[in-house]
């Protein structure tokens, strides 16, 4: 019931601040209200004014994200408040639409601070965007890595280094499937998924148990040839401003 008084709230709000002239309708005398009309809204978005009726009254109605999104472009909601839209309306928000994949000198500044400690800035679909010297030289990654997932399977220094690749494969493939399903229509996960499984009979092996996990608080060792076997803590965490964004840090295990 709260969840639904908050809605009728904020599509009133969002709804005063969106003038005719805005989304090209014409000003014909006083209008007694700020903002859009009811049926306004309802006519731009292509939705019934009964059932925007309802849903702006926060009544249970079922609604579907691409309803939402039509409603959001008619309010000139941001990507926020579209989040916002879709929560309250019961649905879980779509991935942030961030544009542009420039890494900042500030991210990159804290990428290169981590070392001599491993640290890797990576997007969605494991994509290497920024990693450190320390990366190179303990996970064996060169000029010719452009993709955590692949690297892992394609990769034989980084293979070959890792003590416990057999044993932690199943759960790294069952990672990615979890991140995938959030946007399966995405063909950027697909693209990455076919070249694997030519490169890889392992990965292609493994992707067709349709395994599922979620990536966690783990331990990192790695067999190195000069330095011996070396543990690492892992941790990742998203990056504000681009939540498609993580940052995974490296820190050495006690003794």
């Amino acid at each position: 019931m709260v969840r639904r008084e908050q809605l009728r709230d904020f599509l009133r709000a969002r709804r005063a601040e969106v003038s005719p002239a805005e989304v090209g309708l014409p000003v014909v005398g006083r209008r007694r209200t700020p903002g859009l009309r009811r049926e306004e809204v309802a006519s731009l978005a292509g939705v019934g004014v009964s059932w925007y009726t309802w849903l702006e009254q926060g009544r249970d109605i079922n609604v579907s994200g691409e309803v939402l999104d039509a409603i959001s472009r008619t309010l000139r909601l941001t990507e926020p408040e579209r989040a916002h839209l879709y929560l309250l309306a019961g649905l879980n928000p779509p991935l942030s639409r961030t544009t542009g994949s420039e890494v900042s000198p500030e991210l990159r500044r804290l990428v290169d601070a981590w070392s001599p400690r491993p640290a890797i800035l990576r997007d969605r679909y494991w994509n290497l965007l920024a990693i450190n010297d320390a990366t190179r030289t303990v996970f064996g990654y060169d000029d010719a890595d452009h993709n955590c997932l692949i690297s892992f399977f394609t990769n034989a220094r980084y293979r070959g280094m890792h003590v416990h690749w057999a044993a932690v494969a199943p759960a790294v493939v069952a990672a990615f499937r979890a991140d995938a399903a959030r946007a399966p229509e995405d063909p950027e996960f697909r693209r990455v998924v076919d070249e694997l499984t030519a490169a890889s009979p392992d990965f292609a092996a493994l992707w067709a148990r349709q395994e599922v996990g979620v990536p966690g608080q783990v331990v990192k060792a790695v067999n190195h040839p000069k330095q011996g076997e070396l543990f690492f803590d892992l941790t990742t965490l998203a990056v504000t401003d681009h939540p498609d964004w993580l940052l995974e840090l490296y820190v050495p295990r006690p003794a």
